[in-house]
């Protein structure tokens, strides 16, 4: 019994050597190779755009040309965030990219503690470089690496200015704008401010929305109708407002004595400037924001140019009026 025992255990022992050694053969096999096409993926690089505001004109564009210098840098480009403005999607976004540990992220600025803490902390731990666009935060509270977008300030001025030639240098103004008053809108503010402080009978009215939703739209809007019923002018600082704001006020009046305005990023500007109803807006450079953005990100990733200016990289605006032919 102990002989047949021994005999099945140094059997058992053999089978194990030749299978561990045909094994090891073809390992060690000298035409083996590790898969090319993984390393290849593994090894690029990878950026995410992240917006608040998907499928709308202005980030549309962004996005387009954001894509446009990806594919010319052969890198991995994608795009992620949140539609109508949910700012809990577009916060979790961001900490999902963070935890994927992508080489670079663009992304709209958000004036809030949630923004700053995910892009000064967090992301600066994972050593995630970050890229605001469009909507800037000041550095000291996002540790962004650069800002590329509009002079929000230069833009407020522009748009005032257009305002005072066509109304003239009298009259009331309502300046439109929700309460987190976020950084881009209270730069927009003060252009906005510099200008009408040289015009003593021109009477500035503020009008503040809890939230860009369409039901605090329209709050604010009866509000100040009732408030102000001699009003001459609206400006829509937070352009996402611009369209409710038109719908109720037309419930009342006629539009056309009305002189508005606002700014292209807002999903209804286009549309109602092509249409007459809004006299002019600021047009801004979405396509362009998305490539530099992406050609800066690209700069630093490969220490072509570091660091990047703080200051931030500055697109082209300019005033569209309404009987101008839009292209």
């Amino acid at each position: 019994m102990r002989k047949t025992s021994m005999i099945v255990l140094l059997t058992a022992i053999l089978i194990l050597c030749y299978f561990t050694f045909i094994t090891a053969k073809n390992v060690f096999r000298a035409d083996w190779q590790f898969p090319s096409d993984r390393v290849t993926t593994q090894n690029q690089q990878r950026l995410v755009l992240i917006t608040q505001e998907r499928d709308t004109p202005f980030w549309d564009k962004v996005a387009a040309g954001a894509r446009k210098q990806a594919e010319a840098e052969d890198v991995s480009f994608e795009v992620w965030g949140s539609y109508g403005n949910n700012e809990e999607d577009f916060l979790k976004s961001i900490e999902i990219a963070i935890q994927s540990k992508v080489d670079g992220i663009i992304v709209q600025g958000l004036d809030t503690d949630e923004f700053k803490n995910l892009t000064k902390i967090k992301a600066s731990f994972y050593g995630i470089p970050i890229i605001t666009v469009a909507n800037d935060i000041p550095i000291a509270d996002s540790l962004r690496r650069t800002y590329v977008g509009s002079d929000q300030f230069l833009a407020g001025k522009e748009i005032a200015e257009q305002l005072v030639q066509d109304m003239g240098k009298k009259g009331k103004v309502v300046l439109m704008f929700d309460s987190k008053e976020e950084y881009f809108q209270k730069q927009r503010l003060n252009g906005i401010e510099e200008i009408f402080k040289q015009y003593k009978d021109i009477n500035v009215v503020y009008a503040k929305t809890i939230d860009t939703s369409k039901e605090q739209v329209v709050v604010a809007t009866q509000d100040i109708l009732n408030r102000e019923p001699d009003t001459n002018a609206f400006i829509a600082i937070n352009a996402n407002v611009l369209g409710t704001l038109i719908k109720e006020i037309s419930k009342r009046y006629q539009i056309e004595p009305y002189y508005l305005y606002s700014f292209d990023d807002g999903p209804e500007s286009i549309s109602l400037l092509e249409a007459g109803t809004l006299d002019a807006m600021v047009e801004q450079s979405p396509e362009a924001m998305g490539e530099m953005s992406v050609q800066l990100m690209m700069e630093w990733l490969n220490g072509e140019k570091v660091p990047l200016d703080k200051n931030g990289y500055l697109t082209d605006i300019k005033v569209q009026k309404a009987n101008n032919t839009y292209e």
